[in-house]
């Protein structure tokens, strides 16, 4: 039965070749000082940083830049980008990068009225934000966290070996988000294809969950389907517009938090992930891909009823002579040689895991009870074994 819920998502988007334009519009509605945060510097070779540091001229605003933020934001970076931000007395945090960049940002603006310690309260204790919050636009340069539509960030404590997500309320979604499909075209093949496999597991965290069949399930398989042939253009053509934009749009739809009403939600594949890549430093996409067929075939006796219409909806398995645990199993196997083919990267050990590491990764490991298992501590080490 579909459960009650309430919904709402505050951020405005501005979607297509001439995205950008919105930026003045919204600069508009901000005061003068700017925090600019970005990563490695790819903004610069690309052009993106020139087009938007010329908006921000052309608006009167003063910059200032926070630079150098890494694929898997750290703690220290944060406390690096909060003092940036007070001595700026940002009025604006403008993320210009993937959704790395993005989450970044907002962990920031949560922390930089904040008077305890960032850690201690958002990823320890898991405090709702009571402080003022500076406000977020997003530049999407990469696509696959979604991080430009919700609240969510991700930061990574290299000392404790923690890399956890905390998801804030719609006072810290992104106010605006400006998504260019052509901004993502100068990505690295790898980081492309990491992305397509975290919109994918988005996707799947949230509908291999519950028993009933429900308008958030169906949507959910339409994404899917989407992504799936908009990703295999994609890898064969990096430049084309109609994949690169559908990939871009379902990754903003797959984590808007649309899907996920009414339902419970899984998100252990992400626990996993996360923690592998606390001690590997490894793409988040890649952990996420490396981790997803030991876990599923593991829990799939859990939720035959699923995965036998996942097989069949999204990856056109003919039940006619099989068993319902046969047809779901074949859903699997069709769903591992699409990941293959894309180029993702199917076990830990390439990503630097290694078997020593395996209890600290599963100690690492938050439990999640809204799936089909509830994992036990034994059966988390097992997983991982098996995804070496």
């Amino acid at each position: 039965m579909l459960g009650n819920f309430t919904y709402c998502n505050p951020t405005k988007l501005y979607f297509g070749k001439d995205a950008l334009d919105g930026l003045k519009e919204e600069l508009k509605k901000y005061g003068k000082n700017i925090l600019l945060v970005y990563g490695g510097g790819s903004i610069k070779k690309n052009g993106i940083y020139d087009k938007v540091i010329s908006i921000l001229s052309e608006c009167g605003k003063k910059v200032y830049e926070d630079a150098g933020v890494m694929p898997n934001p750290t703690y220290e970076k944060l406390l690096e980008g909060v003092a940036r931000a007070r001595k700026a007395k940002a009025d604006l945090i403008l993320a210009v990068g993937g959704g790395s960049v993005c989450d970044y940002a907002k962990a920031v603006s949560v922390s930089v009225h904040l008077k305890g310690d960032p850690w201690d309260e958002y990823y320890d204790k898991f405090e709702d934000v009571k402080c003022k919050v500076v406000p977020v636009g997003c530049v999407l340069t990469m696509v696959g966290t979604g991080s430009e539509m919700n609240g969510g960030a991700v930061i990574t404590n290299r000392e404790l070996k923690l890399k956890i997500g905390h998801v804030f309320g719609e006072e810290v979604f992104p106010k605006f988000s400006i998504l260019n499909p052509e901004f993502t075209y100068t990505l690295p093949k790898y980081q492309m294809v990491a992305g397509v496999y975290d919109i994918m597991c988005h996707i799947l965290e949230q509908y291999l969950s519950g028993e009933d069949d429900n308008t958030s399930d169906y949507i959910a398989e339409g994404l899917m389907r989407s992504l799936i042939n908009s990703a295999n253009i994609a890898v064969k053509n990096p430049t084309d517009y109609e994949a690169r934009s559908n990939i871009m749009w379902t990754a903003t739809w797959a984590l808007n938090t649309l899907i996920a009403k009414g339902k419970t939600t899984d998100w252990e594949v992400h626990m996993l992930g996360q923690a592998v890549g606390a001690y590997t430093d490894a793409t988040h996409g890649m952990t996420l891909a490396a981790v997803t067929m030991p876990y599923y075939n593991y829990i799939l006796p859990y939720g035959l009823h699923r995965f036998k219409r996942f097989a069949e909806t999204v990856w056109g398995v003919n039940p006619a002579g099989k068993s319902d645990e046969e047809v779901a199993k074949a859903g699997l196997k069709a769903m591992e040689e699409w990941m293959k083919s894309i180029g993702l990267v199917m076990n830990l050990t390439d990503l630097g895991a290694t078997p020593e590491m395996i209890e600290g990764i599963a100690d690492a490991t938050l439990t999640m009870d809204g799936g089909y298992k509830v994992l036990t501590y034994e059966e988390i080490t097992e997983i991982l074994k098996k995804s070496l």
